[in-house]
């Protein structure tokens, strides 16, 4: 038995389900109401994999211009049909910064 503890990359992927590799660039943040969200970004790729518990972990693919301001309503936070709250949108937009270099015709 190994004493070296799991890559958080096979962590992250166990919590929401999706393909995640050391390939990526990966995100995690816990909510004040205890909902996870999982981001990665994969080198080459045009868009970023979002993973919300809320949602039933399911995927939604995020780029640079996803995060969205009064679309479904007035003053609410949307990243693509997934409504967020102000902390969420702030750390996506952070994991979006970071993760930018990656993706193809990025400065």
């Amino acid at each position: 038995m190994s004493d070296t503890p799991p890559a958080i990359e096979e962590l992250l992927a166990r919590l929401c389900g999706g393909t995640i590799t050391s390939k990526d660039y990966v995100g995690y943040f816990r909510n004040e109401h205890g909902e996870e969200l999982v981001f990665a970004q994969r080198r080459g790729e045009k868009t970023a994999r979002l993973w919300h518990s809320d949602a039933e972990w399911q995927l939604f693919r995020v780029g640079d211009r996803s995060i969205r301001v009064g679309q479904v309503m007035d003053g609410m936070i949307t990243v693509e049909d997934l409504v967020v709250d102000r902390s969420e949108a702030a750390w996506l937009s952070s994991c979006l910064t970071a993760s930018r270099h990656l993706r193809p015709g990025a400065s």
